[in-house]
């Protein structure tokens, strides 16, 4: 399985947890969700017993039951146990296969989401629970028959607006333009999926034409990196490398994750990210078929897709969550700097997660056979 961060890097030796954890909990806005059982409809509240939900730990699952999970609990009577690991995939495999599951919820990367699928390993999302707000508050594509998006998440252009006090770099052709934007620059070192898309926008193929990466794309995406391979004076291994090495003046410009900058820029950092051809990826939630508290855990994610608990979770973890009609209950300074805002959601390209877990005639996965080609051009 790849280890991916939430905008879909992957990392060597640096876990998927501790990314997030080092990202949750940085925005340090002041908003407390005050759930009341008045907040949760009758079908939610007088209930009893508890749901054991999977999460990363830290102060990711800190910012979730402060959030989320306490409120959940005043509202409900319901009482949320936190599981901690890195990954839940290959937990939730073995307790399939042992036919035991220990576990109500689990959050996904949507690339490993179809083969689980298919196996039947998650319940059919109970939507008769969720309010108004939330069904209107959240696009269909986020409402699958077994599994809700919990959190989206994007990579893009980041640039130290030290470097440019005029005006920095607005879209990947400008990244590219080493002689109109110079400085040091800084490219994801794994994921190639990410970075080939950069290139395709670089070398002007249109927004609407990236999906799918097919082998002449990789192709001419890889003829364009050679262009910029010099002057990337770092290739960044973690989540958070670019955002710190924007800050320590080491890189003008760079790509980075959303969330990374959104906290820099909250504490004072002079940072600028740029939406436009941003790659955004999404981070499903599931219910485990089999699990102890089936009908708890309805209500918990029905509970979490209210657009004002879905508000809460945004600045506890750091990560929104597609209810759009959270933004009428954000900090007004926030609302500019999130994916989920239409304004910067509009800009960014949705990863096919799909088509990128589609197998291909040698048996690979389109994900993978992308990954190797990146890595021998790295190599190269």
């Amino acid at each position: 399985m790849n280890k991916q961060d939430p905008a879909g890097h992957s990392h060597r030796g640096l876990s998927r947890r501790s990314l997030l954890q080092s990202t949750a909990g940085l925005l340090s806005i002041p908003f407390v969700v005050k759930a009341t059982t008045a907040w949760a409809q009758e079908k939610l509240a007088g209930s009893s017993g508890e749901v054991v939900v999977y999460s990363y730990g830290g102060s990711f699952t800190e910012g979730a039951r402060r959030y989320v999970f306490d409120p959940f609990t005043k509202a409900t009577g319901i009482k949320v146990v936190d599981v901690v690991a890195d990954y839940a995939e290959p937990q939730i495999k073995a307790m399939s296969r042992a036919g035991r599951v220990d576990w109500d919820t689990a959050y996904l990367i949507a690339t490993n989401y179809p083969a689980m699928h298919e196996a039947g390993m998650f319940e059919p999302i109970d939507y008769s629970l969720w309010d108004q707000e939330s069904l209107a508050g959240t696009p269909p594509h986020t409402r699958l028959e077994d599994a809700v998006v919990s959190y989206s998440a994007a990579a893009g252009l980041a640039y130290d607006q030290r470097a440019f006090p005029k005006g920095g770099p607005q879209n990947w052709v400008d990244f590219w333009d080493v002689k109109k934007f110079p400085g040091p620059r800084g490219l994801f070192a794994s994921q190639g999926k990410i970075t080939i898309q950069f290139a395709l926008l670089a070398g002007g193929v249109a927004r609407t034409d990236i999906w799918p990466l097919t082998d002449d794309k990789i192709d001419r995406a890889l003829k364009k990196l050679d262009e910029i391979k010099p002057h990337i004076t770092k290739w960044s291994s973690s989540g958070g490398e670019p955002t710190q090495l924007l800050i320590n003046r080491e890189y003008a410009m760079a790509a980075a994750g959303d969330g990374r900058v959104i906290s820099a820029i909250s504490q004072g950092a002079p940072i600028k990210f740029v939406w436009d051809g941003a790659y955004l990826s999404d981070q499903y939630l599931t219910i485990l078929k089999g699990g102890p508290n089936t009908a708890n855990a309805q209500k918990l994610i029905a509970f979490l897709n209210r657009a004002q608990i879905a508000a809460g979770w945004t600045q506890g973890t750091g990560y929104p969550g597609p209810n759009k009609n959270q933004l009428k209950y954000l900090p007004a300074d926030l609302v500019p700097q999130v994916n989920v805002n239409p304004e910067n959601g509009s800009k960014c390209i949705r990863a096919d997660a799909a088509w990128l877990a589609a197998k291909r005639p040698d048996g690979k996965t389109n994900e993978d056979h992308i990954q190797e080609r990146w890595l021998a051009w790295r190599a190269g």
